[in-house]
């Protein structure tokens, strides 16, 4: 008995101590060989920081193909929390014709939080509770009063 209730208590030590453990995501951009801020400015290309880096995770939408982005993020989550962002990493590329022109690496401390604004556009009508919702066509439709009446069903003929 005593060895069962140990061995018990040792799983629950050991599922509890385990829930504490973070379970960690890494996204975006991975660097394997080449760091994306190795990047030479003036000497490195277009072909160059994509044979070296690969494809950008995003390209800039006003300038064109003229800024290149690598974007990477750590998130750890606890238990039932949300995630949190623990690492961030932005290097934005600046192309000048076909020459690096600039090269800025961006971390968690550069971003800004950007408030969505709640405004909503009113519609027209009236909001619905949930019992008018749900029994709200009840006795509005018409029962076929003979089965000739009853649609996509044939005639007997």
């Amino acid at each position: 008995m005593y060895r069962i209730l140990t061995a018990s208590a040792l799983g629950a030590l050991a599922l509890t101590a385990s829930a504490c453990a973070p379970v960690i995501g890494v996204h975006g951009y991975q660097a394997v060989d080449a760091v994306p801020a190795d990047v030479v400015v003036g000497t490195d290309t277009k072909t160059s920081v994509r044979d070296r880096l690969g494809t950008p995770s995003a390209t800039s939408l006003f300038e064109g193909d003229d800024i290149w982005y690598y974007i990477s993020q750590t998130t750890e989550k606890y238990t039932f929390n949300l995630p949190q962002v623990s690492q961030r990493s932005v290097t934005e590329i600046v192309f000048q014709g076909d020459q690096v022109a600039a090269v800025r690496v961006l971390g968690l401390d550069d971003g800004r939080d950007v408030r969505m604004n709640r405004n909503e556009t009113p519609t027209r009508g009236r909001e619905l509770t949930i019992l008018e919702q749900l029994l709200g066509n009840v006795g509005r439709g018409q029962l076929p009063r003979t089965d000739q009446d009853a649609p996509g069903q044939r005639r007997p003929d």
